[in-house]
């Protein structure tokens, strides 16, 4: 069985499935015209929000990947994804430096977590 987290017209938050969930990209949308470190930090949560509505948190991340659209902020999203993940063991992860769909944003993340 598959469940959908907040399923939209084009796409949901979130899938379970066997266990897992994987996340869509999540971007700060309402932050927009913020800094780097407001909209990492914006994306952070949005995903500890989805990560809680599925019975799951950071600890239980299997896999991430990070699209960056300036690679100067590559040691800046290290420390604060350092940060965020608090001693938790960090999941396999792929940082990408592209372009993102929407102007303004400047950090998109995707996770699978395992559901214990």
């Amino acid at each position: 069985m598959v469940d959908h987290l907040s399923p939209g017209a084009l796409m949901s938050q979130g899938v379970i499935h066997n266990g897992t969930l994987t996340l869509s990209g999540q971007v700060a949308i309402d932050d927009r015209d913020a800094d780097f470190e407001t909209q990492a930090r914006a994306v952070f949560a949005r995903i500890d929000t989805l990560l809680a509505a599925a019975k799951t948190d950071r600890a239980q991340m299997i896999a991430a990947t990070i699209w960056l659209t300036d690679a100067g902020n590559f040691g800046a999203f290290n420390e604060l994804w350092t940060e965020w993940l608090d001693g938790a063991t960090p999941p396999a992860r792929a940082t990408v430096v592209s372009a993102l769909v929407l102007p303004g944003l400047l950090i998109e993340i995707q996770v699978t977590a395992a559901i214990p």
